[in-house]
This record gives structure tokens, C-alpha cells and sequence, in this order.
């Protein structure tokens, strides 16, 4: 494919790169040819400067899919396709079939001749001729596309610049931390956040550092690296997170309205984007776990009958995966999309580190989604709200995607946070393959020892999958564990306080008879030896339960009664929830909500605006606000602790509800 931008100073990369080794494999079954260059390669590596520490072997054919899983610090290949036109056909299947073990690695072909197709070409980074021999230059070219795929163009322009210690007159006020190192009130939290987060927190005055809402240097640069690690199209960077990130491509495809096939249980960004961009949602009904009152998937049956009974709607919403870590099988569901003219957006917020190892792949963008959006902060090693928009849509618009993220990305970004995208992507794409092997390990280590305690119970993809999905071969994200506390007499938030106040711990999630955690990049072994340890503990302490709660389920969906947009907009009134119980009940039912109503957890809507209410969801939102353990609600309108429903006045929109009639836009009585 060749290299399009300047080249990494390798005099910098080498002050800068200690102890690197990258070993690059030379595939040839011509065992005389491989020797030779082995050898002369080796010795060209010592002659030259050599900042990554290329070290040059020979494999065969049959060997190098087990090098490629067995070895972390392979980095690149170079395929031998033999003399005869045969061996290119070769070459072209083995590359394919390493490029789904480890997507990253640099692949260059020797030949000979220039009889070389268009899609054998586009395989490989760069091509060398058998008889020309080289070898300075060979080497200089492998060289040059790690250096390339190692590089942080933002990060160390960035870097560069704050060490040029220029004097800051712009904003921000601090001024490099001026305004807080020497103060007598504040200056300990400038000693506490440290020197450099200040420092590099600057204006968009300074140039040399682009912008992020019209890049065309460094940014760019970068962003372009993240597409070519993640198998995108084209990158955006956010800084405001992957709700913002959902709402853009929502804006993308349905900005002035439409219709919107979503999963009730998605994010709530998304319902956000509904309301402002005055889409027409079908809404999909999320399967839950009885046991265990986790909301996964929706069914692929049901997708495909909401893609089937409404061909005017324009983009499909899934989440994969989820929270808990189950993942459709995508492709058969996005090309099912595809073949009715619906477009696909897969919020892949907790997968960003899918594509970096064979057991999670594959991903969206290798489906064929148009739009995916993850939070590169979740698993990977960027800053709270660093993501990252990847598109491939093949009726992209660039110029109008990019006026739709202006609309919504700060003109002030956190510069900070810009480079820990750069920063993240380049561990993924040098090193993703190798932390992911130690976090798997790490997953097995864990699942044993919770399931070794007799008490506690680390939960399978079987047991994760209600029955409902068990032939839509959904899979599991080994890297978040569910752990089943049943059996320990503690309910989910009893065992949260414990971990965290006796061994200091924190979880990422419970419910009222599990906790989560994740395995991420930054999990250690001793971490994982104290995560252990107080299962250990714990399971000594086990009591026995008085009374065992059953999961609460969502209310049914009633019906939409016009767009989420009128509700939301319209003329309202509050009324009372608890009000005597049935007093708020004989209020409440059939009025229309005004608002989203969200418990945390498990954060899926029980009313979108537009919906009507009824007795059920009044009385389980009752019950969610009673007892000690009361939950927490988004959406709901306290007035001196008394909460609220802000529904639509009688005279509101219900004449503006969408041409078709409500039932059109439900699916599954959701």
C-alpha cells in the first residue's frame, strides 16, 4: 500500500525506545532462499541503527499460524510467493488467513516479475523482488512501516511543544498551572494533579497542534493511523464521549427526522438523538435473564421482523456488546439490514479491543456496520471520554458528517485526551495481541479460582444466555466476568460495600444476585492475587439468605402515542408518583410521558417520551423508590423530595403522532 506521509524521526525513536524486540518472520519453504536472507538481513539489522530491535527468522508455511498465536513480539512477514504464478495464489490465502489471527502485523510479499493483481497488492505493505537482493533497503522498508505503525504523531508534537516551554498568553486562565503552583489555597492541587496535566491543557490558538473540529495535520495524521489499526474507513476522534459520538451519526443519517429501528435497552444517548433529531423510533424489546436480571440482546427474529414491517426506516441501533458482555453474531443481522436499504450503527462503546485478538473477533466493521462508535476509554488505555467514531459507509459524506460533529464537539478540547487516543491506539496496534493473551490468562486464572471457593460461581455463556437467544449464536466477551453470589448470602450491593471497605476493592457492576468485574489492559497479577484473595475470604463468611428477591422485570412497553420530539417539547404539567400510592396511579395512568424515566441500574427506559403510562410502570416505579435500598432514577423531577412525572398537558401533541398508527411503531408489545 506504501507509505503516504513523512517518515518518524528514527534518530528521536531511538533516545526515546529501550529494549524494544520485534521479530519479523521471513515465510518461504525455499529453504536456501530463506537462509540466505535470514543471514543477511541479521547481519544488516547490526550494521544499521535499529531502534525497535528487528530480529529476522525463518518459518515455513506450515508454522507460521502457530508462530503468529504463539509469539507476542512477532511484529511482521515477509511472504516468499515462490517463482510461478502459483505461489501468489498461496500467498494471497495464507496472508488472509494470518490477517485473521493478528490484524496488525506489517505483511510484505517477494516475487517475481510484475504480474501482480490489484487485489493481491492491496494485501501487502510493500513488495520486494526475489532476484534483487536488497537487503539494506528491505530492511530499511520494514523499518520504515513499524516506525510508521509505532508513531504518535499528536502525542509528540504535543509533547514537543510543551517542552518548548513557550510563554502562554491565551487561554486556559491556569496558564501551563501558573495561576495555581505557588498559591497558598490552591497549590497543593496543583502538586496533587501533577506538572504536565496542566501544562497540556492549551488553546486551540496553538497552530502547531491542529484542530480537531477541521484537522489536517497532526490530527489528521493520527485519526488516519486509528482507521488503518481498527480497520476503518475514516476515524474521528471525540472528547466528549460516546454519547456524543452516538448522536452524531444519528444526526448523520437522520437529522430532520425518520425512522429508527433501536433497541430499547441502548444507551441513553441514543434516545437523546430521538428527541432531538425528531426521529420515529420502533422500539425492540431486550431479553432478560430470569435468573440473574441481566437485559441482553434482542432477538435476531425480532430485528429482522422490525426490518421486514417497516421499509421506510433508515438506520438500524444495536448495542454490541453489551454491558455484560454478550455480542450478536453481527453479519447475518447487518446484512440482512443492508439487503432492505438500512443503514447500521453498532455502538461498540465496551468492544474497542475486539479486533486485537482472534478469540474476539469478529467485530462490526469486519460485519460490514456503516457507522461504529466505541468508548476507547472502557477497555482500552485512553483518558474518561476519549473516543472514537469509525466509518464505512460507502455513501459517507464527509463534509456534512463533519459540520454534524461540530455541532456537538466542544471548540475548547482537552489536548490531554486527544493524545491518550493517539497513545491507546498505538499500544493496541503494537501490543494488543500481547496484553489481551495476559488478560485471557488472567480471565481463566479468575473464573477457577471464584469457581474453586464452592460458593461463589464466575458465569459461562450458557449461563449468561436466556433461552429465548439460545440459537441466535450470541457470544460472550470473556473479558467481563460475571460472578454468581447466590450461594454467599449477600445481595449485590452488600457484597460491593464488603470488597470495597474490607479488601478495597471496586467492582464495575451488581445486581441483586451478581457482581462484574472487568479484565482490561490495565489489570495486573497482584491486582488479580487481591481480587482472588477476598473471594477467598468471603467465601468463609458465607450466611444463609432469609429471603432470596426475584428480579424485577421492565413494565411492558404500552404504546407510543407521537414523536418523542412533541412529548418532550410540549406544554407540561408534574404530577406526584407517590401521592398515597393510588391516588398517583389514578393521575398517572394513560397520561403521556414528557420525559425518559431511567433506573440505574439496570439504566433501560421504563417511559421514552411520547409513551403512555400505565399501572404497572407507575407502581414499579413505586416500588424501585420504596425500602432502604431505594433506586437511583434518571429522569424523574424532585420538588422538596417529593418525585415527580412531568407528563403532556391534556391539549398536547397528540395530533402531531406519526402518520402511521402507534402500533406500527412497536415491536413485540415494546
Amino acid at each position: 500500500m506504501g507509505l503516504d506521509l513523512k517518515m518518524p524521526d528514527l534518530g528521536n525513536l531511538s533516545e526515546r525506545v529501550q529494549s524494544l524486540t520485534c521479530r519479523v518472520a521471513l515465510i518461504s519453504d525455499d529453504r536456501e532462499l530463506a537462509d540466505n536472507w535470514v543471514g543477511a538481513l541479521n547481519t544488516t539489522a547490526a550494521q544499521h541503527e535499529n531502534p525497535f530491535g528487528l530480529s529476522f527468522e525463518t518459518v515455513t508455511t506450515d508454522t507460521v499460524e502457530r508462530l503468529a498465536l504463539d509469539e507476542d513480539e512477532l511484529q511482521a512477514l515477509i511472504v516468499d510467493a515462490g517463482s510461478d504464478a502459483g505461489g501468489l495464489a498461496a500467498a494471497e490465502a495464507l496472508v488472509d488467513r494470518l490477517h485473521a489471527l493478528r490484524g496488525q502485523l506489517n505483511v510484505f510479499l517477494v516475487a517475481q516479475g510484475c504480474d501482480i493483481s490489484v487485489s493481491v497488492r492491496q494485501r501487502f505493505d510493500e513488495l520486494f523482488d526475489r532476484r534483487e537482493c536488497n537487503f539494506n533497503q528491505m530492511f530499511r522498508l520494514v523499518q520504515a512501516f513499524i516506525a510508521r505503525r509505532a508513531s504518535t504523531p499528536f502525542a509528540d508534537t504535543l509533547k514537543e511543544y510543551v517542552f518548548s516551554a513557550r510563554d502562554a498568553w491565551h487561554t486556559p486562565g491556569h496558564s501551563g498551572g501558573d495561576s495555581l503552583r505557588n498559591s497558598p489555597w490552591v497549590g497543593d492541587f496543583y502538586r496533587f494533579m501533577g506538572e504536565h496535566v496542566f501544562n497540556t491543557d492549551l488553546s486551540v490558538s496553538v497552530q502547531v497542534l491542529d484542530s480537531l473540529l477541521e484537522p489536517h495535520s497532526v490530527i489528521q495524521e493520527a485519526q488516519d493511523l486509528a482507521a488503518q489499526t481498527f480497520g476503518a474507513e475514516h476515524t474521528f476522534f471525540l472528547t466528549n464521549g460516546t454519547s456524543t459520538a452516538n448522536k452524531v451519526v444519528i444526526q448523520q443519517i437522520l437529522g430532520g427526522g425518520g425512522k429508527i429501528i433501536v433497541d430499547q435497552a441502548c444507551h441513553k444517548s441514543v434516545h437523546h438523538a430521538i428527541v432531538l433529531n425528531r426521529c420515529e423510533p420502533v422500539y425492540l424489546k431486550s431479553v432478560l435473564h430470569p435468573e440473574f436480571g441481566i437485559y441482553g440482546p434482542v432477538k435476531r427474529a425480532d430485528i429482522e421482523q422490525a426490518l421486514d414491517e417497516h421499509g421506510d426506516a433508515r438506520l438500524l441501533v444495536i448495542t454490541s456488546c453489551t454491558y455484560d458482555g454478550l455480542r450478536y453474531d453481527l453479519k447475518p443481522i447487518i446484512d440482512y439490514a443492508h439487503e432492505r436499504g438500512v443503514k447500521v450503527l453498532v455502538d461498540e462503546a465496551w468492544y474497542a479491543h475486539g479486533y486485537f485478538h482472534p478469540q474476539l473477533r469478529p467485530t462490526a466493521l469486519e460485519c460490514g456496520a456503516d457507522y461504529v462508535t466505541q468508548s476507547t476509554h472502557k477497555m482500552l488505555s485512553a483518558f474518561s471520554q476519549a473516543s472514537m467514531i469509525h466509518v464505512q459507509d460507502p455513501d459517507f459524506d464527509d463534509h456534512r458528517f463533519r459540520e454534524n460533529l461540530n455541532m456537538h464537539a466542544s471548540t475548547s478540547p482537552q489536548y490531554a485526551m486527544i493524545a491518550s487516543l493517539d497513545v491507546a491506539r498505538k499500544q493496541v496496534a503494537m501490543e494488543g495481541y500481547a496484553r489481551l493473551n495476559q488478560c485471557l490468562k488472567m480471565v481463566e486464572t479468575l473464573r477457577k479460582a471464584v469457581d474453586d471457593t464452592g460458593v461463589f460461581r464466575a458465569l459461562t455463556r450458557d449461563d449468561l444466555i436466556a433461552e429465548p437467544l439460545a440459537d441466535d449464536n450470541i457470544r460472550l466477551d470473556p473479558t467481563k466476568v460475571t460472578i454468581d453470589i447466590s450461594a454467599s448470602g449477600y445481595s449485590g450491593g452488600e457484597m460491593q460495600i464488603k470488597l470495597f471497605e474490607q479488601y478495597g476493592i471496586q467492582v464495575e457492576k451488581t445486581t441483586y444476585n451478581t457482581v462484574s468485574v472487568l479484565v482490561t489492559l490495565g489489570s495486573t497479577e497482584s491486582k488479580l492475587l487481591r481480587l482472588i484473595h477476598a473471594f477467598k475470604q468471603l467465601a468463609r463468611s458465607a450466611r444463609k439468605r432469609l429471603h432470596v428477591p426475584s428480579p424485577r422485570r421492565l413494565p411492558e412497553f404500552t404504546r407510543l402515542t407521537c414523536l418523542p420530539a412533541d412529548a418532550y417539547f410540549a406544554e407540561t404539567e408534574e404530577l406526584p408518583l407517590m401521592d398515597n400510592g393510588t391516588l398517583a396511579e389514578k393521575n398517572l395512568i394513560g397520561r403521556i410521558s414528557a420525559d425518559e424515566i431511567v433506573p440505574y441500574p439496570p439504566g433501560i427506559p421504563v417511559l421514552v417520551p411520547g409513551q403512555e403510562i400505565s399501572a404497572q410502570i407507575v407502581q414499579y416505579l413505586q416500588q424501585l423508590l420504596q425500602g432502604q435500598n431505594a433506586t437511583e432514577i434518571h429522569g424523574l423531577i424532585f420538588r422538596s423530595d417529593e418525585p415527580l412525572l412531568r407528563v403532556v398537558r391534556e391539549n398536547g401533541p397528540s395530533s402531531s403522532a406519526p402518520k402511521k398508527s402507534p402500533k406500527a411503531s412497536r415491536k413485540n408489545g415494546s
